[in-house]
């Protein structure tokens, strides 16, 4: 107790010197705070969105079902077994059948992926109630498509698509779709190269009747996989979000060299201030040693006094940096048109978000790295004889 008595007295007495260091360590504390929050925010929002748009609670594969080759999709479909039909009928599931086919918009060739899924499924948040329009003409094929189809394709909301697939005979075939509504979804795996139409009508258009590539789950159809999935594979939420995870873990290692340079550059204030503090307080620490304080204590001293620094550095960081950080949670960070092109779940603004675990990990950082920092020219004073120390010579 006495030495921080102390220590809070010798460094409020030396004025400007300590506001300058603990005003730099409080920038570094604000900033790593900041970024960290803004990975964290990132991912949780490219996490729920990746749910919420595409992979559900799980999803039940085909055996040769691989989203990585699409030379596996002609061949990974298969008849739903009554265990899998009694899940999709309760709402359990939603079934997504594939096939490979070739648009022609405005004349220009494009290679694309049609997406039979059921218009009444409430499981992903695709609008797909909007495929009920298509009515009893067998030739109006309603489609919707994604913002970033749409955009490649230079089509919107009414044009007419020429596609042509192939049917599960070889046969090819070919019909016009009608774009019935561009969505707007800030994941890319969902609609790039992608037109979604009615499984129905892709089932009767590839004589796939009753038949699919995999199943989107619900989060109780998740808990019923093992009765649902048969001899197909169960894909449990974290096995889909692996990459998403991998991406993520990757940023964090590079937000880990960032956060060490800011506290590198914070921290070396506080040992150049605790070496000239040391050099010229050599009588004051003479003085000490003679009154009777053992040499521990007074290293304790200065530990203490330099590790202070980042308790006032907290302290003011809170004050100027809660506020700061408060407002842009509100507004979110906007992120560029070009983000769009990552190949990841990002929206438009990313919401930072503080996590207790993380503010805490911060903080307690901080306060360690001062705290070995601080102690690193004190073991000098171990060293020192009291005479030499009031004379004010090295030891």
């Amino acid at each position: 107790m006495l030495e921080l008595k102390l220590a809070l007295k010798n460094l409020f007495g030396s004025g400007l010197r300590t506001w300058l260091n603990v005003t730099v360590l409080s920038i570094a504390f604000v900033i790593i705070l900041f970024y960290n929050g803004l990975l964290d925010g990132w991912n949780l929002q490219a996490q729920n969105d990746t749910i919420d748009w595409e992979i559900g609670a799980g999803q039940i594969w085909h055996p040769q079902y691989d989203p990585y080759d699409p030379y596996t999709f002609a061949e990974s479909h298969s008849k739903l077994t009554p265990e899998k039909n009694d899940a999709i009928e309760s709402g359990l599931a939603t079934p997504v059948l594939l096939t490979q086919a070739t648009a022609y918009p405005g004349g220009r060739l494009l290679n694309v992926l049609l997406k039979g899924v059921d218009p009444s499924q409430k499981i992903l948040k695709i609008p797909t109630d909007l495929l009920a329009q298509e009515g009893t003409d067998p030739y109006y094929i309603a489609a919707i498509a994604g913002k970033r189809f749409a955009q490649s394709a230079r089509v919107k909301e009414g044009d007419r698509i020429l596609v042509r697939w192939r049917d599960a005979n070889g046969t090819f075939d070919a019909r016009e779709v009608v774009i019935v509504s561009v969505f707007q979804s800030n994941v890319p795996t969902i609609d790039a190269g992608q037109l979604y139409i009615s499984i129905d009508r892709l089932r009767e258009m590839t004589s796939l009747y009753n038949e699919a590539s995999f199943l989107v789950l619900s989060d109780s159809g998740a808990e019923k996989s093992g009765e649902i999935s048969g001899d197909w594979s169960f894909k449990e939420r974290d096995i889909l979000l692996k990459d998403l995870k991998e991406i993520m873990a990757a940023k964090k290692g590079s937000s880990g060299v960032i956060s060490a340079l800011l506290l590198a550059i914070a921290l070396l204030a506080i040992f150049d201030t605790q070496v000239l503090s040391i050099f010229r307080r050599q009588k004051e620490i003479g003085t000490y040693i003679a009154l009777g304080m053992t040499r521990r204590r007074v290293v304790a001293l200065f530990t203490v006094e330099g590790t202070t620094y980042s308790l006032l550095a907290v302290i003011m960081g809170t004050l100027w940096g809660l506020p700061f950080l408060l407002w842009l949670k509100e507004r979110g960070i906007p992120m560029p048109s070009s983000a769009d092109q990552a190949g990841i779940a990002i929206a438009d603004k990313i919401t930072p978000y503080y996590g207790a675990g993380m503010i805490i990990t911060s903080v307690v950082l901080v306060i360690l790295s001062s705290l070995i920092v601080s102690y690193i020219p004190t073991r000098k004073i171990s060293k020192m004889r009291p005479t030499d120390a009031l004379r004010g010579k090295l030891a």
